[in-house]
């Protein structure tokens, strides 16, 4: 594809030098241009592309996407806005493909990655080709790829939804994050559902307030379609948590038909008669497409959210509601998600992903449900973030704990002391004791001692990190993985 092709698509916009410059694709890092690729330079907070061309140029790239004219021997395509120019030239060059998938997009505070999970298993039980895109990591073609970001840019995504379709899939399940919606990277894509799990406080180092953190989310449903299709398969729809006040602003926002699901208020497709226990969740399932009762080996109030968002979702494409039943049925836990350490002991471990105020609430809550003895809490708050969640999340882990343990999670370029003497004025004004907690900044000190401290029936929450596999200390990337320090732990104290 030709450079003069790619500068037409932009308006307005100015291309020096040599027309017939042949693109054999697109890169926004320097480290990873190869002969022939066009280089887009984008500007950040933290680093400026147009930095880092002649770099790019080195390495091979063929031609230049800038915001201002450049001393450089390649072509340059100058526009305004070089991650606009960035998705409608992806879009263009990889011919489109998000047109040629269903593509459904997850988007909220919590329960993205298990709402996925549990649709794409529903969609592949049913016969159906489906990549998926996530926090976790990316499957196209029955391949596990790692993944940077929970969603890509735009670049990337596009290449990825064309590997995709070209490795057979129909389907593309997505998260989708407040920040890939605020920076643009999923603008040209093709939505064929989009699906809210809920708002709650997150985020507000990057956005700010609240409002602005919705605003964001509200975006993918703004750009759902706005002509309606007489084809069944060229519909849109958008799929909101009844229950979350959020949902009434974002079904203002879209043309698209809305469903909902919920518990406590009328909805679409709702759960009745809840029960949780240690070994997972009972509900009665109402919907459009009639009734069922539920057994999901996932534990919790807030993985039954979960599931009626995908079944939500699933009945959209005409499966049958016994079908999506005996999958959600089949399914075991997600990764970090409410995921049980067992190795053997006579008490409970659970790893879950909660790193906010309401999942870290959702966690204990569920596991005050069922706890036939102590609960014990191991968490902590990501440094350089939001810091006025932290006595929040202390709070909440000393409403629900009979003893907490507060340590670090990734405190990135903080001092690891500072992050847990910001979360303890929680503790205390949860009424906590000096007795019934304790500060221990090295985390894998901290699991040792729940476990050494944990009686039979106890059960002990391991949270904020789940599916991770590093912390970030002083800048520093080390492995570390909950998982393994919990099992090391256990095994530790047989002996």
């Amino acid at each position: 594809m030709q450079i003069k092709e790619l500068a037409s698509l932009i308006t307005p916009s100015k291309l020096t030098g040599n027309e017939q410059a042949k693109i054999k694709g697109i890169q926004i890092d320097s480290r990873k241009v190869n002969e022939g690729d066009l280089f887009i330079c984008l500007t950040g907070s933290l680093k400026d592309g147009h930095d880092y061309a002649r770099q790019a140029i080195d390495n091979g790239a063929t031609a230049l996407v800038t915001e201002k004219r450049l001393e450089v021997e390649v072509p340059q395509l100058i526009v305004k806005n070089s991650r606009l120019a960035m998705a409608i030239i992806a879009d263009h060059f990889y011919q489109h493909p998000s047109k040629e998938l269903k593509v459904i997009g997850v988007t909220g505070t919590n329960g993205k990655t298990t709402t996925t999970y549990l649709l794409e298993k529903i969609l592949n039980d049913h016969g159906c080709s489906t990549g998926l895109m996530g926090t976790i990591e990316m499957k196209i073609g029955g391949q596990i790829y790692p993944v940077l970001n929970t969603t890509q840019d735009a670049a990337d995504l596009q290449k990825s939804f064309r590997q995709m379709k070209d490795e057979g899939e129909n389907y593309c399940v997505m998260e989708v994050s407040s920040h890939a919606l605020e920076m643009g990277r999923v603008k040209g894509v093709h939505f064929r559902t989009a699906l809210f799990t809920n708002l709650t406080q997150d985020h507000l180092d990057y956005h700010g307030t609240m409002e602005r953190y919705r605003e964001a989310k509200g975006l993918l449903f703004s750009r759902l379609g706005n002509t309606y299709a007489s084809s069944e398969a060229e519909r849109s729809y958008a799929v909101l948590n009844a229950d979350d006040p959020a949902s009434e602003y974002f079904a203002r926002m879209t043309s698209a038909q809305v469903i909902t699901y919920g518990i406590n208020n009328e909805a679409d497709v709702r759960a009745h008669n809840i029960r949780i226990t240690s070994q997972g969740t009972a509900f009665t399932l109402s919907t459009f497409k009639g009734e069922q009762d539920v057994n999901l080996k996932l534990i919790g109030k807030f993985n039954v959210y979960n599931a009626l968002g995908a079944v939500a979702a699933a009945l959209l494409e005409n499966i049958p509601l016994e079908e999506i039943v005996s999958s959600l049925e089949r399914t075991g836990s997600v990764q970090g998600r409410m995921e049980v350490v067992d190795e053997g002991q006579p008490f409970l471990v659970l790893v879950d992903y909660a790193h906010t105020p309401d999942g870290l609430e959702n966690a204990l809550s569920t596991i005050s449900e069922f706890a036939e003895g102590q609960i014990f809490s191991v968490f902590g708050c990501g440094g350089d973030r939001d810091r006025t969640k932290r006595p929040q999340m202390g709070e909440i882990a000393a409403r629900y704990s009979d003893y907490v343990f507060v340590t670090s999670d990734n405190p990135r370029s903080e001092e690891p002391e500072a992050i847990l003497d910001d979360i303890e004025p929680g503790l205390l004004e949860a009424g906590l004791t000096a007795d019934q907690y304790e500060k221990i900044s090295d985390r894998e000190e901290a699991i040792r001692r729940a476990i050494d401290k944990a009686g039979p029936k106890d059960v002990i929450l391991i949270a904020g990190k789940g599916h991770e596999t590093y912390q970030i200390i002083n800048g520093t990337t080390r492995h570390f993985d909950d998982r393994e320090a919990a099992r090391q732990a256990i095994r530790g104290r047989r002996t």
